[in-house]
C-alpha cells in the first residue's frame, strides 16, 4: 500500500480512537455522514465545471476522506475494511472489462454497453437470491436524484426490450402527456395534476435518453442559462431606476428577448 494511503488510514484510525481521538469524529456513523458524502461529491462536480484543477485535487481528497471514514467505521464493527473496498472495486473493473483483461472483442460502443449491462445484471442476480429481488429494475438506488433514477429505470427497461425503436413515437407521447396535463388542470384536481406532471417529466427524460442526452446535465445547463438571462433583466431594470415588481411582464419579456440575443453562445 502506498505510504500516503497508509498515512491517511492511520490518521483516520487516530481520529476515531475512543480515548485520544476527536470527539466529533468518534460519534459519527454511516448515516450521520450521508450529507457530507453528498456535499463533497457535488463540490467535485463544481470544481470540474469551473476548470479549477487545484480545487479538484482538494475536493477529490475530501471524497476519499469519506471513503476512508466509512471504511474505518466498518472495520471497527467487524464488517469490512479499506483494503476490501479497494479489492472489491478492482475485481469489478476486471470483470466488467473482458475486452481489456480477457480475450473478449467488442466492435462497437453498443456491444460494450450491452456487455456492461449484462455483467451488472448477473451481479444483481447473484446478490439478490430472493424471488422478489429478481426484477430487472432491482438495485437502482432509491436515494438517487429523481431525474437520474428515472433515466436509469427507463434505460434498464429498454435493455430488456421495453422501448420504442425510434424517436418519433416518443415525440407523440410527449404531446399526449402535455394534453393530459391540460385536462388535469381543467379538472382542478391537484393530485391528478401532480400525477400528470410526473408522467410528462418521465417521458421528457425518455426523449433525452433516445437522443443520448443526460437529462440531469441538460436541466442544469438550462437553469444556468435562465439565471444568466434573468440577471440581465435585473441589470436593465436597475439601470432604469426601477424594481422588478414595478415592471409589467411585457417590459420584462422585452429584456428577456434582448438577453437571448446578447448572451447567445457563439456557434
Amino acid at each position: 500500500m502506498l505510504k500516503q494511503t497508509q498515512q491517511l488510514l492511520d490518521i483516520m484510525a487516530q481520529l476515531r480512537h475512543p480515548q485520544t481521538g476527536c470527539a466529533w469524529d468518534v460519534k459519527q456513523t454511516f448515516r450521520s455522514l450521508i450529507p457530507y458524502l453528498i456535499e463533497e461529491s457535488y463540490e467535485v462536480v463544481d470544481a470540474i465545471e469551473r476548470d479549477d484543477i487545484d480545487d479538484l485535487r482538494a475536493e477529490l481528497g475530501d471524497v476519499l476522506l469519506q471513503v476512508v471514514f466509512h471504511s474505518q467505521i466498518a472495520e471497527e464493527n467487524g464488517l469490512f475494511n479499506f483494503e476490501q473496498v479497494a479489492a472489491g472495486i478492482s475485481e469489478k473493473l476486471i470483470r466488467r472489462h473482458p475486452h481489456v483483461f480477457a480475450d473478449a472483442i467488442f466492435n462497437t460502443d453498443e456491444e460494450r454497453h450491452q456487455a456492461w449491462e449484462k455483467a451488472k445484471a448477473e451481479e444483481r442476480q447473484a446478490k439478490n437470491a430472493e424471488p422478489e429481488n429478481t426484477s430487472v429494475l432491482a438495485g437502482i438506488a432509491k436515494s438517487l436524484p429523481a431525474l437520474m433514477a428515472c433515466e436509469k429505470t427507463l434505460d434498464r427497461a429498454a435493455q430488456h426490450g421495453f422501448d420504442w425503436k425510434s424517436v418519433d413515437p416518443v415525440f407523440d407521447k410527449v404531446l399526449e402527456e402535455v394534453e393530459e396535463v391540460r385536462e388535469a388542470w381543467q379538472s382542478g384536481d391537484q393530485a391528478h395534476i401532480q400525477e400528470e406532471i410526473g408522467d410528462l417529466l418521465l417521458v421528457a427524460v425518455n426523449l433525452a435518453r433516445h437522443f443520448k442526452v443526460n437529462p440531469e446535465l441538460a436541466l442544469k445547463e438550462a437553469t444556468q442559462k435562465f439565471t444568466k438571462r434573468f440577471n440581465y433583466i435585473e441589470e436593465q431594470v436597475a439601470a432604469a431606476g426601477k424594481a422588478l415588481m414595478d415592471c409589467e411582464l411585457e417590459e420584462l419579456d422585452a429584456f428577456w428577448d434582448e438577453a437571448k440575443v446578447k448572451l447567445k453562445k457563439p456557434n
